[in-house]
């Protein structure tokens, strides 16, 4: 069987920045242990992979370790394979998920614009053991959505941060978000989840599920700029709208060619 391979970087319009998403179109789903393992193989943080339907694509996105539930850069990454490999000819594309519901993606004046749902996290108390996974310093708080949420006083704090990735691998949560305000922007972020076979994400769509409603509400506006300030960096133009969020970032194609299963 041969199935068709594209790899793209979300949230960066230069080559090898952004996050690094594979994407294999199906036209139809194939076992999940094969998929998981194409996964495995890819060694990406998420390969994705769709399905054309009655509304549009049903869309899976798996880790090295597991299907996850939700991921922004591979859904942005594929529809930018859609859009411009794939010969969509639309302007929005819906892909129905599992755990997610229904997202959609808009083409709009050289950026793609993803609708997700809205996760704000909550305040918790301290974990054991988490702070000093993170290298020790207090953050300001501490919250939690589905992953923990760790928010400090300045950009140089998250810059900084070393984790100990094995410590972190051992937490409860599918990863960890560390935040602060921007020097440049509203806010920037880092994202581990070496639970999930990926030690540093370049740039996590899902994150900013959380990270939206919050700096929305403590900045006192519903849109932002924000980076997430990894190697590869990532820029994202976001919006608050109710229950819902809006992220909006561009991509670029890598690689294109075919898997033998």
């Amino acid at each position: 069987m041969t199935i068709p391979i594209y790899q793209a970087d979300a949230f960066t319009s230069q080559l090898f920045g952004g996050n690094p998403a594979a994407i294999c179109p199906l036209t139809e789903w194939l076992p999940d242990e094969v998929m998981q393992k194409i996964a495995i193989e890819n060694n990406l943080a998420e390969t994705a992979f769709f399905v054309k339907n009655d509304t549009g694509f049903a869309l899976r996105w798996f880790t090295p370790e597991y299907e996850i539930d939700l991921c922004g850069h591979a859904t942005l990454a594929s529809a930018h394979i859609l859009f411009t490999e794939l010969g969509y000819q639309q302007d929005t594309i819906h892909f129905e998920t599992v755990k997610a519901g229904v997202l959609t993606v808009k083409r709009d004046d050289g950026k793609y614009t993803m609708d997700f749902p809205s996760r704000p996290p909550i305040p918790i108390e301290f974990p054991n053991g988490l702070v000093e996974a993170l290298g020790g310093k207090q953050p300001l708080a501490i919250l939690r959505s589905r992953d923990y949420f760790l928010v400090y006083e300045t950009e140089k704090d998250i810059r900084e941060m070393m984790p100990d990735f094995f410590a972190l691998s051992k937490m409860d949560t599918v990863g960890v978000i560390v935040t602060a305000p921007g020097k440049d922007v509203d806010f920037v972020s880092r994202f581990f989840a070496p639970g999930a076979g990926i030690p540093e994400d370049p740039v996590t769509g899902s994150a900013h599920c959380n990270l939206i409603p919050y700096w929305a509400k403590k900045l006192g506006k519903n849109k932002l700029h924000a980076y997430q300030i990894s190697p590869r960096k990532g820029e994202l133009w976001c919006e608050l709208k109710g229950d819902r969020v809006l992220m909006s970032g561009k991509a670029v194609t890598y690689l294109k060619g075919e898997i033998f299963v």
